[in-house]
């Protein structure tokens, strides 16, 4: 106790300072998971996508990034074991912190899109297994997120090859395409509508104090998805092209057509990425703000204090706007090649994936979730579609994301307890 009586005031600035950090990294790599597709596919340009970024993930983290969140991120590890020394937990969260934020600055440089969930849990398992007990750790939930390294790009990959195959079957190999999509584009829109706004009751509304149950959720998603539907009959009925136009002039109107719905899909995307992820960087950030400041007693919630959440959302913003030009590159050109249909296929098969593991509990990564998607839409054309050199080199970078998190974890907990003599 003695420790964070004598030191709480630098520990809350070197989490805070790290949390920021952790924040920025998380900005860097993952906000690309919304963006990504809508570059690559040239819906939008990459300062578009930046500055449409930076408002919806701000206002998902800060509007709706969570009045109380979790002391222990995901349930990793047992508070049961830092009772009677909690100092080791502030030791423990700050390391994770760093350790996660540097372990994205690397891979963000390096344009690989890896999952930020997965990089502060490797970090938080790490500390706890080397530096407190290994059975402090909840080893299941450890299991169940490296299940989650196939299960996840598998489901996201199947749902987008379907989007995207019925895309190509009901309008792009049809005689008359415009024609085709004016009739079939507005259920399209339907289902995004549906998804997105679940997506965002799910993961969005229920940190603003506005959760709703499941059937709630489900009947206000689907009045949305009428509304869109009906929108999108009237924009896509008013559209005039000349039926003269030849058929390459007709697929260029129909992707300009889904290029619209890309920028809908990537706004309700950033906006709930942010809701979500913010927690990875202010969760750890938040135990160690309501450790200090209770003397060093550990509850299992921690309400945030104020500054916690506008800190996170300026992080991943910052992040954004300074390094996630890398890693949208990597998934919206280094796979495959992206068009408007495809690229949406893809975004809606990530959030399509999103709603179906928080209605299950499976633990997924956002990231790996569309990589997964934009895989899909690339075998849809081929094996050949695909930059399989980039493949590997992602596939690689998810598997080292865990260790790597976990060994600087490890020695940064190490510093900090010789640092201050625990």
């Amino acid at each position: 106790m003695d420790i964070i009586s004598s030191y709480g005031l630098i520990l809350i600035v070197m989490a805070g300072v790290f949390g920021f950090f952790m924040a920025w990294g998380v900005g860097a790599n993952d906000v690309a998971n919304a963006m990504g597709t809508s570059v690559g596919s040239k819906a939008l340009t990459i300062k578009q996508a930046i500055l449409i970024a930076m408002v919806f993930e701000f206002a998902g983290a800060y509007l709706a990034g969570g009045e109380v969140t979790s002391t222990i991120r995901k349930g990793i590890i047992d508070s049961a074991y830092f009772v009677d020394q909690p100092e080791l937990l502030v030791f423990g969260m700050i390391s994770a912190l760093l350790a996660a934020g540097v372990w994205l600055l690397i891979a963000s440089f390096l344009g690989w899109p890896v999952s930020t969930t997965h990089s502060i849990v490797g970090a938080i398992v790490g500390f706890a297994a080397v530096g407190v007990s290994v059975d402090a750790v909840s080893w299941g939930k450890v299991g169940g997120i490296v299940g989650s390294w196939v299960i996840t790009p598998a489901i996201s990959g199947f749902i987008a090859y379907l989007i995207f195959m019925s895309a190509q079957k009901l309008i792009f190999d049809q005689e008359n395409p415009l024609k085709r999509a004016k009739q079939y584009v507005p259920f399209y829109m339907g289902l995004a509508g549906f998804v997105l706004s679940l997506v965002t009751i799910k993961k969005g509304l229920k940190h603003v104090g506005l959760g709703m149950g499941t059937l709630e959720g489900f009947l206000w998603a689907f009045g949305i998805a009428v509304v869109v539907f009906l929108i999108g009959k009237v924009a896509i009925g008013r559209l005039q092209f000349s039926e003269s136009d030849d058929k390459d002039m007709h697929y260029t109107n129909v992707e300009k057509v889904f290029a619209v719905l890309m920028v809908v899909t990537a706004c309700a995307m950033a906006f709930a990425h942010g809701s979500n992820d913010v927690a990875n960087a202010i969760g750890p950030l938040a135990a160690v703000v309501s450790v200090v400041t209770s003397g060093g007693e550990i509850a299992s919630q921690a309400q945030l204090a104020w500054w916690i959440l506008p800190l996170g959302a300026f992080g991943i913003v910052a992040g954004l706007a300074m390094l996630g030009k890398r890693v949208i590159a990597t998934i919206g050109q280094g796979i495959t090649h992206l068009t408007p249909s495809r690229g949406f296929a893809a975004e809606l098969a990530a959030a399509s994936t999103v709603v179906l593991a928080s209605g299950t509990g499976l633990p997924i990564s956002t990231t790996q979730t569309l990589v997964g998607a934009v895989l899909g839409v690339g075998m849809a054309r081929g094996i050949a579609a695909l930059n399989l050199g980039v493949v590997r080199n992602i596939v690689v970078s998810w598997v080292v994301t865990l260790p790597a998190g976990a060994i600087m974890s490890i020695m940064f907990f190490y510093m900090l307890k010789g640092m201050f003599a625990a």
